[in-house]
């Protein structure tokens, strides 16, 4: 799979690249080991029906596989819910997350928006544990979004919805990856995704020159 945007909360993706360089070349490692895996999922919505689409549940798969293979490990902890002036307590609840590699926390969604949020929330948590420095969220762009099922959201608004909290949410760094299905392996929406690419590129040319 293909990078084709990122976004950088409170610094998120300068600290990866200043203080942990080579948890962020795995990441990017991984993203670009996905091959696309073809249009599996025969879609069975009123408006896609009979629509061959990408499978989320095929695309998380893949990115287990790559993050398990490079020893990227669940990060899960326990709790007691206790609220005030209520008598009703709740053992054994928790928040978990997919791939860690201390100090660093991965999630891949791929999901519905209130997920995407959700995780922001997961990443606040574990980094007021003191267990993660940054948090980093993977998730389809827009062009890709649309060739999944509606269940699906796309990272764009996420990263508008952050742009507009003006910087009060999360407050702990992250960095959020739009990804996409590589150029030469789909055609759908070519010019858009391609004008996409050159802006990122250039983007990226010109960081480096300062």
């Amino acid at each position: 799979m293909e990078v084709v945007y990122t976004y950088s909360h409170l610094g998120g993706e300068e600290i990866l690249l200043v203080r942990y360089p080579e948890i962020n070349r795995e990441i990017n490692a991984v993203i670009s080991d996905i091959a696309n895996p073809g249009r599996n999922k025969k879609s069975k919505e009123k408006t896609k029906k009979g629509k061959s689409l990408y499978s989320p549940r095929e695309i998380n798969a893949l990115f287990r596989e790559r993050f398990s293979a490079l020893d990227w490990r669940e990060l899960k902890d326990y709790y007691t819910v206790e609220i005030p002036d209520y008598p009703h307590v709740i053992p054994q609840a928790y928040k978990q997350c997919d791939f860690y590699k201390d100090p660093v926390l991965v999630e891949v969604q791929l999901g519905k928006y209130a997920f995407m949020f959700y995780d922001l929330a997961k990443f606040q948590y574990f980094y007021n544990q003191g267990k993660i420095r940054v948090g980093v969220e993977i998730v389809p762009c827009h062009f890709l979004q649309k060739q999944m099922s509606s269940g699906v959201s796309y990272g764009e608004q996420l990263i508008y919805d952050l742009e507009r909290l003006s910087k009060n949410f999360p407050s702990v760094p992250v960095k959020i990856i739009l990804i996409d299905m590589p150029l030469g392996s789909d055609d759908y929406e070519k010019a858009g995704r391609e004008e996409v690419r050159k802006a990122y590129e250039e983007t990226k040319r010109r960081l480096n020159r300062l």
